[in-house]
């Protein structure tokens, strides 16, 4: 198949094509936004404070690189989409403890409309917070050149009413791609971000490289790290878990149905990349505070904590929340009981096993081993490329986290076009692929 032939196929489509160009007009919207700076700020000075910040905080420019580089110029999208993403954590979770919210979450589409509504308050809230934060940070902050140009009450409010103004216009137009374009909305503007940032770490690579600061042989280490993360994750994501389900014989009149064998594919890791996003979006703001918020005391306090232990720290910190996320959400959009429920309905058993709640523990049994390896990997992935390539003086957008993001949103969004493009009797996006549904 001729390549060109494969890439204007989705363009075909009406309706996919109008999804594609709507998704690419809110994503430039979006990354024109970045480049607004928030009134009242000396951004050269706050560049050149951030820039130091950086050299403390590896965290800063983990959270930076989510923003697509909004926060290092303290743009009205400096917050991005953290708030959002922090709002959906929190609902998740106390959906799971207030009985009231969970009962609602099962109402159905209204249910779900009205825990969406919750979500959208709750992130206003967070905005404000990280916003008032920010604010007081900034006025707080002793640099040699003065960041803020007039502080005092006026700056703080029209600080607050900017970046939270900023972080609801970001949520929704997450919300609006996630509804009338292509993919998630959320990780689409994370994954653009990352991507945005890709030509100047690649041109400050090769720059280390004829500087003498990272050799050659460096490098090749480098690329071939980066091939067997996007390898793994490739491999993770697609992975799956067959289980076999046998289906009972039916005789309707003078007809005999059923009797075939089917498989039931349990991914390795059904829960992608959220898991990597909800556990950075937990440590990242945290700590960008604590640096705002007076950074004499904040970078002293740094200064004197040996720097491996903040490493330990952070990392382990890091992989226990991405092993947490990922069992967490999976047990939201995957439940044993209603697969087991679903194949006794429709005359389906697991060879051996008993229908019923035998089935669901059997299937649930299976999930958290294959969990299991998928949730190590995640983590592993995230933290072991940024250690090694620590040394290396690679650029930061080579990080585990940043890689498994583009990797695992590009997949989900080419699943998206492949389902379009078969459900007009297309024979698909990538001819060969076989890019599975998650559930």
């Amino acid at each position: 198949m001729n390549p060109l032939e494969g890439i204007s196929r989705p363009f075909k489509i009406h309706e996919l094509r109008n999804r594609i160009l709507f998704t690419i007009g809110l994503i430039s919207i979006y990354r024109l936004g970045s480049f607004i700076p928030t009134p009242g700020i000396n951004a050269v000075a706050f560049q050149m404070f951030f820039a130091e910040m950086q050299r403390q905080m590896a965290v800063a420019g983990l959270f930076n690189l989510f923003t697509g580089g909004a926060l290092e110029r303290l743009s009205i999208f400096a917050l991005g989409i953290m708030p959002y993403i922090s709002a959906s954590i929190i609902m998740s979770l106390m959906t799971h403890i207030i009985p009231s919210l969970e009962k609602i979450q099962k109402e159905g589409q209204e249910g779900t409309r009205k825990i969406s509504q919750y979500t959208r308050y709750l992130t206003v809230l967070i905005a404000l917070i990280q916003a008032f934060g920010m604010a007081i940070g900034l006025e707080m902050t002793e640099y040699r050149i003065p960041i803020v140009t007039d502080p005092g009450l006026g700056f703080r409010i029209m600080t607050v009413l900017t970046m939270t103004t900023g972080a609801m216009f970001v949520m929704w137009l997450g919300e609006q791609i996630t509804e009338k374009g292509l993919g998630n909305g959320a990780s689409l503007l994370i994954f653009a971000n990352i991507v945005a940032r890709v030509p100047e770490g690649i041109g400050s690579f090769i720059q280390d490289i004829f500087s003498g600061e990272t050799n050659i042989l460096k490098g090749a280490v480098l690329f071939a790290l980066v091939l067997l993360i996007i390898a793994g994750v490739i491999i993770m994501i697609q992975g799956h878990r067959k289980v076999t389900v046998q289906y009972a014989k039916r005789i309707i009149g003078r007809k005999v149905y059923g009797g075939q064998m089917s498989h039931l594919p349990l991914q390795i890791n059904m829960a992608g990349v959220i898991p990597i996003i909800f556990a950075s979006s937990l440590i990242t703001f945290p700590a960008m505070i604590g640096g705002f918020l007076g950074g004499d005391w904040y970078g002293n306090l740094l200064l004197s904590i040996p720097r491996w232990i903040q490493d330990f720290f952070s990392n382990f910190l890091y992989a226990a929340l991405t092993i947490f996320f990922v069992y967490f959400y999976i047990s939201i959009i995957f439940n044993p009981n209603d697969v087991a429920d679903n194949l006794r309905k429709s005359g389906g058993f697991i060879p051996g096993i008993r229908p019923g709640r035998n089935t669901a523990d059997y299937i649930h049994k299976i999930l958290n081993r294959i969990t299991f390896v998928g949730a190590v990997f995640l983590a592993l992935a995230a933290i072991i490329p940024t250690i090694a390539l620590s040394s290396l003086h690679s650029p930061f957008f080579f990080g585990g986290t940043s890689i498994m993001i583009v990797v695992g949103v590009a997949l989900d969004t080419l699943r998206q076009v492949e389902s379009h493009l078969m459900m007009h009797h297309y024979e698909g996006f990538i001819k060969k692929a076989k890019l599975r549904g998650r559930f």
